[in-house]
């Protein structure tokens, strides 16, 4: 049955109580389209939970003061330390190819950005990136699933968040490409949530006379999205328990590693996370750290530099585990977090310039910050899962964030990564590879995921793989 549409009177009954009924300024001017457009989005905020967030996050800013007991978090080390590490490492691996093999994991994937700082118009996920064929990031990661199911023998659903923004333009992109190999029903699209902006007087702002200025929630709004998307309700149908979760930008990402899947299981963790060692104490990662026995992340920029920088007895730094936004997480964890469809995470301010219209819905010019944005980070359930746990991971091995034109996270940095990592798996099978003086790569070099998921793959294809020719573009596929 269709519900009724939502009409003035009955949208001012929902605005009054909260001082929020000057967003209906312009409905008397409005089609019966734009009309139902705005009321769509003043039907999805979440109301209840609005004034305090007014009143906590925008009338006054939050308190962000460091607990006095911060401490390191314990992780896993990359390599293991003992005998006894060595065999709860192989029975994690062993487990989480149990896991992969019987069709318990699945992939979860944030792409929600656009291609902005890269100088680039379409989805992030639609950006070229490897170093020969310019595959990009979507089919990179499209390419490995495929390898992935092969060697496992199962299906690996992928689940892919989209933006409001960028949702249509990522699915045309899957359906024009045929899914890269994949099946269309192992691939399912969901769209973030949105947040509106607040003006820094408590009001809420129209970017249009028809529309809240609104921005993605977060990544941390992804677990209700996967509830209100009914992707959970696939998960369980299809007995998916565990999610590998990472985000668009970095193509080195281990997508389903056995380890990592396994570990987490056998510890009965909720929330799982993998950690780099930092190249230094500003690299911008959050920080892993413990208060009162809980795991949390204290964002970079929060961190102050003495602490920041201060080593222990080793010499090394104290706090030198940061997040690469890699985690895997329980289907069921996720589920009781966003019971009844509210998630309860703590919200991170931001004062921004917002676009927004004045009183005569003509674009209001605004030369300083005039809002506030909220949202909700991932990290911010770690406190609340049950037996959180870090593996260190080899930053060479999978990380190679895309995130600027060059520099540092660069598409030439990430180029480079992914090379680097190429001549380690050729070497390691016993190819040769020709390098300059300098010891640096004489060509190029790209090895194709569709056929080598891992070091493994390409050990056992070594008796077949020519060695590169000196300054040639070589790809291995």
């Amino acid at each position: 049955m269709t519900p009724e549409p939502a009409t003035k009177d009955s949208l001012l009954a929902l605005l009054q109580p909260h001082g929020q009924e000057h967003l209906l300024h312009f409905w008397d001017q409005l089609d019966e389209a734009a009309r139902q457009r705005l009321a769509t989005q003043l039907l999805a905020v979440d109301w209840a939970s609005m004034d305090s967030w007014i009143r906590d996050y925008v009338q006054k800013e939050p308190d962000t003061a460091l607990p006095p007991n911060l401490e390191p978090a314990p992780h896993y080390p990359l390599a293991p330390r003992s005998p006894a590490e060595a065999a709860i490492y192989d029975g994690a691996r062993r487990r989480g190819e149990t896991l992969l093999h019987e069709g318990h994991v699945a992939g979860f994937m944030v792409a929600g950005g656009q291609g902005t700082r890269l100088g680039y118009d379409g989805p992030k996920g639609t950006f070229p990136i490897s170093p020969l064929r310019q595959k990009t990031l979507f089919q990179l990661f499209a390419e490995s699933l495929v390898r992935a199911q092969a060697k496992y023998g199962a299906a690996i659903p992928w689940f892919i968040m989209t933006s409001p923004g960028n949702d249509a333009a990522t699915r045309t992109f899957f359906k024009e490409h045929a899914f890269f190999g994949l099946k269309p029903d192992d691939v399912f699209f969901f769209t973030q949530g949105t947040m509106p902006a607040i003006g820094l007087d408590g009001k809420i702002l129209l970017q249009a006379p028809d529309s809240l200025a609104l921005s993605p929630n977060g990544h941390g709004g992804s677990l209700l999205a996967l509830r209100q998307s009914g992707a959970l309700d696939r998960m369980r149908k299809r007995n998916i328990q565990h999610l590998s979760y990472w985000q668009v930008d970095n193509p080195l990402v281990q997508m389903v590693d056995p380890l990592f899947i396994g570990l987490h299981d056998l510890t009965n963790s909720d929330l799982s996370s993998r950690g780099l060692v930092k190249t230094g104490p500003t690299e911008k990662l959050g920080n892993y750290c413990q208060v009162n026995g809980k795991l949390t992340i204290i964002e970079y920029s929060d961190m102050p530099e003495a602490l920041a920088a201060a080593k222990g007895p080793d010499g090394r730094l104290r706090f030198r585990i940061g997040s690469p936004a890699i985690h895997v997480l329980r289907r069921d964890f996720i589920e009781r977090l966003t019971e009844g469809g509210r998630l309860s995470l703590p919200l991170h301010r931001a004062v921004k310039k917002v676009p927004c219209v004045d009183e005569q819905g003509a674009p209001a010019k605004s030369h300083h910050p005039n809002a506030v944005k909220l949202e909700m980070f991932i990290f911010d359930a770690l406190p609340l899962a049950n037996h959180p746990l870090i593996l260190e991971a080899d930053r060479a091995e999978q990380f190679a964030p895309v995130k600027n034109p060059t520099g540092v996270d660069s598409v030439e940095s990430s180029q480079r990564l992914q090379q680097e990592r190429a001549i380690r798996w050729l070497e390691a099978a016993g190819v040769t590879v020709p390098r300059q003086p300098n010891g640096a790569l004489d060509g190029t070099l790209e090895l194709s995921p569709r056929r080598f998921l891992d070091r493994d793959d390409v050990v056992a294809a070594g008796p077949t793989l020519a060695a590169p020719l000196p300054g040639a573009a070589t790809v291995y596929e």
